[in-house]
């Protein structure tokens, strides 16, 4: 009777070591095999208790971030953008930090042709390549950017019509920033970017990077619906949404007939723009722009 137990005892224990280390395999495959995201630089607001002459500037272009690592072009999320061989063909063996862009308000274009799986020649052949940075450097922006300018606009490195550097300039006063700001909006430009000259390149959010828009945005997230009236009976008047901080608004400007028909689903990620917040922090004139994919 003992010996029947010991082995019972045995095959039972044997059983739970397999199915521990059947979990450990599943487990280790699905993070094997998770996207890795890029520890891309973000930017802060803009404020006006800076230096300017410290910061160099360009237009913020609307497209859709990509860090080419020398042999792909990786989205922000980490997936893997399935660009044409024969457009990243002549780009050069070196870690680069960028958006895909077509034109002004071209996105949700540029966003759709980033996402398939095949990618189609027609559509990719109205898209490039826009650099900004070098996120493996460990040199000061100020560098950095005339290496990049040495390396993108020079004759040898010159080959690839798909590849472009951002260009940057000095602003000799805050009127001419502010007017460059309005003409840049003036042409359906989203706003405008200041990077210290002497910023490292840093992982994260970083406080010597800047935008500076007319207009911010933000994500929230869908959590109800409010019914329509008027015009809009028997559709959505208006969608119910949190903040990552648990501020709850309304957001009914910019929705589409289509959108209230059909409005995104309870839980999607919906990025919004808004001019400033109250007391409270709600944000102002809030509109929608688009559900974050």
């Amino acid at each position: 009777m003992k010996g029947w137990l010991l082995q019972l005892f045995k095959i039972l224990t044997w059983g739970i070591l397999f199915g521990l280390s059947a979990i450990y395999c599943d487990a280790q495959f699905v993070l094997a095999n998770e996207p890795q995201r890029p520890a891309i630089q973000l930017a802060s607001r803009y404020h006006q208790d800076i230096e300017l002459s410290d910061y160099l500037v360009s237009e913020k272009l609307d497209g859709v971030r990509a860090r080419w690592d020398g042999n792909k072009l990786i989205s922000r999320g980490g997936h893997v953008i399935n660009a044409p061989q024969w457009f990243t063909s002549d780009f050069p063996n070196v870690t680069l930090d960028g958006e895909l862009w077509i034109t002004r308000n071209a996105f949700d274009e540029v966003s759709a042709i980033a996402r398939r799986k095949a990618p189609i020649d027609k559509q990719w052949r109205k898209v490039s390549f826009q650099v900004f940075d070098l996120p493996l450097s460990t040199k000061p922006f100020g560098q950095r950017y005339r290496e990049l300018s040495t390396l993108l606009l020079s004759s040898n490195n010159s080959s690839s019509p798909h590849i472009k550097l951002i260009p940057h300039k000095k602003m000799v006063s805050r009127d001419a920033l502010m007017l460059w700001l309005d003409k840049v909006v003036a042409l359906g430009g989203e706003g405008l970017m200041l990077h210290h000259q002497d910023a490292l390149y840093q992982h994260k959010r970083s406080k010597q990077l800047l935008k500076l828009k007319k207009r911010y945005d933000a994500e929230a997230k869908v959590i109800g619906y409010v019914a329509g009236k008027g015009k809009y009976r028997g559709k959505v008047g208006a969608l119910l949404m949190r903040t990552a901080d648990g501020i709850e608004f309304k957001l009914g400007s910019g929705l589409s007939d289509a959108l209230r028909e059909n409005p995104p689903p309870i839980g999607s990620l919906v990025t919004y723009q808004y001019l400033g917040k109250t007391k409270t922090g709600k944000p102002r004139f809030a509109s929608y722009l688009r559900v974050r994919q």
